[in-house]
């Protein structure tokens, strides 16, 4: 059984990563870029990459940045209001300001194109939550994680079928939801279920439905979106978070901001900033009111995230 988060949870080191989302193809994000250009977004300058590049000072001068978000809830979107938020936008608009930049402005676009906006100059910086691996380290450079995360699943009120982990999915033959591109998928299918035989939905919101429908027996997700969406629902509860095992051995995920391969000043100038937060306390602060806890404080760092 993979241990559940607890007090010592900065000892869990990553052995194998998957994203919070899966990568899509490389047409798929070709095409989302396509589709940025569509909606009449202006590219920023492109910066030096002699000296670790311009774009901080850059910034500094413009006095704005631009994030590339994904409209989810609550790593980064518009509210009903309009105002940009969530965990990764509210920590940029601190940061940036400690570093000269005092105003941010979102360019919404899909996850998948995030990665392909961001080289491509539709924006300066990803702040979306991104999950930190190996294959996107060779595309982008990465802060150190805000924040970490492991999973938990939906069930019925009371876990009837005693669902704690994936081995518990596959030795109970409970019938198994998670969401569209979740690192999820892998997950199930590393602990043995077919993948055939996984219900997609999707999102959590989906998956609850599913759950309190009798659709499904669990829906697996992130452990701060499964208990977020359970808080209403007077049929279904969230399990105690858990480390998911990849090759027999538990691992965790980070999420972090992702920056342009050149643009190292910038990142290693964010990341100083960042480090600050985290010691005073102010970066848990801030991810709170998006469901976070201390649990979810981390001391990862990009370079043991990349695999070395």
């Amino acid at each position: 059984m993979a241990p559940p988060l607890g007090n010592d949870v900065h000892t869990i080191r990553p052995e194998h990563r998957h994203s919070r989302r899966s990568v899509l193809v490389a047409a798929a994000a070709l095409g989302a870029v396509g589709a940025l250009g569509a909606a009449g977004c202006t590219r920023v300058a492109s910066a030096s990459d002699e000296n670790g590049g311009e774009l901080l000072d850059r910034l500094r001068a413009q006095g704005v940045v631009r994030l590339g978000i994904a409209g989810e809830i609550p790593f980064g979107y518009i509210d009903s209001n309009g105002r940009l938020t969530g965990e990764a936008p509210e920590l940029a608009k601190a940061i940036f300001k400690r570093l000269g930049v005092d105003r941010v402005q979102p360019v919404p676009t899909e996850f998948g194109s995030l990665i392909p906006g961001l080289n491509s100059q539709q924006f300066d910086v990803v702040a979306a939550g991104m999950y930190v691996n190996p294959e996107r380290c060779r595309q982008v450079i990465f802060a150190d994680p805000d924040y970490q995360m492991l999973d938990s699943f939906i069930v019925r009120k009371g876990n009837p079928k005693g669902l704690h982990t994936y081995r518990d999915v596959v030795e109970k033959k409970a019938k198994f939801a998670t969401g569209t591109g979740y690192a999820e998928i892998q997950y199930a299918v590393e602990a043995g279920y077919r993948e055939g035989d996984i219900l997609i939905v999707p999102d959590q919101v989906a998956g609850l439905n599913a759950v309190e429908a009798g659709r499904v027996d669990v829906f697996a997700g992130t452990a701060l979106t499964t208990r977020e969406v359970v808080r209403k629902s007077g049929k279904a509860e969230a399990t105690k978070p858990f480390a998911p095992l990849v090759k027999g051995k538990p691992h965790v995920d980070g999420g972090a901001f992702a920056f342009r391969p050149g643009e190292t000043k910038l990142r290693d100038a964010f990341n100083v900033e960042l480090r600050k937060l985290k010691k005073s306390g102010e970066l848990f602060r801030i991810l709170r009111p998006f469901g976070f806890t201390k649990a979810e404080m981390t001391d990862l760092t990009a370079k043991e995230l990349c695999g070395g």
